[in-house]
């Protein structure tokens, strides 16, 4: 019997082209993020895209190491940045404090909300003592699909803090916001900046 396939995953591997050449930079959040870190700092970026934020990363001297959970996004990535971009599945990272950043950027809002606190377990494991972790989230109170057949957490403010404080950080800091996506319907927006103890 054929296992039936993901339509998240189908969704971003049958739109990867289309999908890379829609996006832009999320400059304001990143600017915040990287001006938290030191320079050459070692940033790990889950769901690359694109490869737009990287490439921000890049030039601004960061060591940044671009990844994508979809093979098709992973190789439009790397025709972007013109380097290698690995495929990293959320569940499959497993580094220990190999990173002084992590962005996840509009990606971890399509992880199952029974995995979500394992994930957050391995980003926090992955980072350095006074790391800065930065994530975003569409705003609900329980999980489901967009019209676009693609699966989101639609966490609520609360929910997503004490999925955040399951594990040791200085600072977890949540900002509420109004605006939209690749499906440009207006969306209620969660930007997590957490700094791990």
């Amino acid at each position: 019997m054929a296992l039936e396939k993901d339509p998240t995953a189908s969704f971003y591997s049958e739109n990867a082209v289309a999908y890379a050449e829609s996006s832009a930079p999320n400059t304001r959040r990143l600017d915040s993020f990287l001006s938290k870190l030191v320079p050459g700092a070692a940033i790990l970026e889950l769901g690359c895209g694109s490869g737009r934020d990287s490439a921000v990363m890049i030039a601004r001297g960061f060591d940044a190491t671009p990844t994508d959970g979809t093979p098709e996004m992973a190789q439009e990535a790397s025709k972007h940045l013109s380097r290698p971009v690995d495929v990293l599945r959320f569940g499959d990272i497993d580094a220990v404090s190999a990173f002084d950043g992590v962005w996840a950027n509009a990606c971890l809002l399509h992880a199952p909300r029974a995995e979500l606190g394992g994930i957050l377990g391995r980003i926090h494991e992955s980072l350095r003592p006074g790391g800065v972790f930065y994530a975003s989230f569409k705003a609900g109170e329980a999980e489901g699909h967009d019209g676009l057949g693609r699966y989101y957490n639609y966490p609520s403010k609360a929910w997503l803090r004490a999925a955040y404080e399951a594990f040791a950080w200085t600072s977890v800091d949540i900002d509420e916001v109004q605006g939209s996506g690749y499906d440009k319907k207006p969306t209620d927006w969660l930007h997590v900046l957490a700094v791990k103890a």
